[in-house]
C-alpha cells in the first residue's frame, strides 16, 4: 500500500490519522505540492489523479482519490471491528453527511488557509464568510448533542470516520485567519478528539501534552 502525501495537507493528514489507528502498514510517497506542485505534474495526473489532487492511495490494483473516499475504502477493509464506519444503514447515512461537510471545509477553511499560507488567488473573505457558516451549524449540531450526552458527530460515545474528515481544518482553521472563539461547542470536540489515546498530531495540530501551557 502507498499513500501519495503531502506533509502540511489536512487532507493527507486524516488518511494517515486513520492508518496509523487501524495498525495499517504502508509507504509514504512524499509529493512536493509547494512550491514544486508535483501534483499537477503529467505523470501523476496521467498515473493517479486526472483532478491533480492529494491525497491518492494505491493498495494492490485498487487506486483510491478523494481523502473522504479513501477513509471509507480504508475503513472498509481494514477495520474489523467496525467502529469508524458501522455497518447499519441510519448511522452511515449520518456519517455521509459530515463527509459531504468535510468538503464544505475543504473548501472555506482550507481555501483561506492556503490564501494566507502560500498565497494562493483566492477570496479569502468569501472563503472565511463561508468556513464560519459551516463552524456555526457544527456548533450547534455539537452542542445539541453535548446536552444529551453525546460527543461526536455521528455516534454518541465514539468517535467515527465522520470526525477523522471534518478534524483537520477546523483544528487548522487559525492558519487561515478563521478564530474557533466564537464556537465553544467546535472547541470542546476539537479538544476531545485530541485527547483520543492513540492521538496523531501533525505541523499545526499538536498533541496535548505538546500544547503549549
Amino acid at each position: 500500500m502507498r499513500l501519495f502525501d503531502y506533509e502540511l495537507s489536512g487532507n493527507c493528514y486524516k488518511v494517515r490519522f486513520l492508518l496509523h489507528l487501524l495498525k495499517v502498514s504502508y509507504e509514504r510517497v512524499p509529493i512536493n505540492f509547494y512550491p514544486g506542485k508535483e501534483h499537477k505534474a503529467p505523470w501523476f495526473i496521467e498515473q493517479y489523479n486526472p483532478r491533480g489532487q492529494l491525497p491518492v492511495l494505491e493498495d494492490g490494483n485498487e487506486i483510491i482519490r478523494d481523502a473522504q473516499a479513501i477513509l471509507v475504502y480504508l475503513a472498509s477493509k481494514y477495520d474489523s471491528e467496525r467502529t469508524w464506519y458501522p455497518d447499519d444503514a441510519a448511522t452511515r447515512a449520518q456519517i455521509q453527511i459530515w463527509l459531504a461537510t468535510a468538503d464544505e471545509i475543504t473548501s472555506t477553511a482550507s481555501a483561506a488557509r492556503l490564501h494566507d499560507a502560500l498565497g494562493y488567488p483566492f477570496d479569502v473573505e468569501a472563503c472565511r464568510k463561508g468556513a464560519r457558516a459551516v463552524f456555526r451549524l457544527m456548533d450547534d449540531h455539537l452542542a445539541e448533542r453535548h446536552s444529551v450526552g453525546d460527543h461526536w458527530l455521528a455516534t454518541a460515545k465514539v468517535p467515527t470516520i465522520a470526525d477523522i474528515a471534518c478534524f483537520p481544518y477546523i483544528a487548522l482553521a487559525p492558519e487561515g485567519g478563521i478564530t474557533l472563539d466564537e464556537f465553544p461547542a467546535l472547541r470542546r470536540w476539537t479538544s476531545e478528539f485530541r485527547s483520543q489515546p492513540r492521538f496523531m498530531g501533525m505541523a499545526g495540530i499538536m498533541a496535548p501534552e505538546l500544547t503549549p501551557q
